[in-house]
């Protein structure tokens, strides 16, 4: 199976969650399934339905994400010095050619991605067209809202 690249903080994410998942959710759902079969009939019983369906919601949640852990790949880009070049993990501080703000990305893994916070996939358009350039290098690529044109101002990898 194909390896996922990770950022180290997106996989400490995961095993926290992961975490809380077996030690408090698990347990407490189980509890909530143990009362409710107190009360007796479980076909007429909505609160053991709902507890048993929210079991089947953790216990999915838990086997995808030990399925993403076990095909992670996790780099802690603090310890690449590609010299300026974007890579997987760094944060790239851009230039808006058309606006002339400048915006900062972090380039992450799929599950890690969050554009509010700056926080873009390695898989997205800009992403795909960052990659590999070098600080002063210009890039252009195809936006939702049409052709877009940035600049490298500076590659961090934090």
């Amino acid at each position: 199976m194909k390896k996922i690249p990770m950022t180290v903080h997106g996989a400490d994410l995961l095993r926290d969650e992961l975490k809380k998942l077996k030690s408090g959710e698990r347990r407490a759902v189980i509890k909530e399934i143990a009362e409710a079969r107190a009360h007796g009939d479980l076909k007429e019983n909505a609160e053991y339905h709902a507890a048993k369906e929210q079991q089947g919601f953790i216990e999915s949640r838990i086997k995808e994400i030990e399925g993403k852990l076990s095909n992670s790949q996790i780099i802690d880009v603090t310890m690449i010095d590609e010299k300026g070049r974007v890579v997987f993990g760094c944060t790239v501080q851009l230039l808006d050619e058309q606006t002339g703000k400048e915006v900062a990305y972090k380039i992450v893994g799929e599950d890690e991605a969050d554009i509010k916070i700056g926080l873009i996939s390695f898989t997205s358009p800009l992403a795909r067209a960052l990659i590999g350039k070098n600080e002063g290098d210009a890039v252009s690529f195809a936006a939702p809202v049409g052709e877009k044109y940035y600049e490298v101002v500076e590659v961090r990898y934090e």
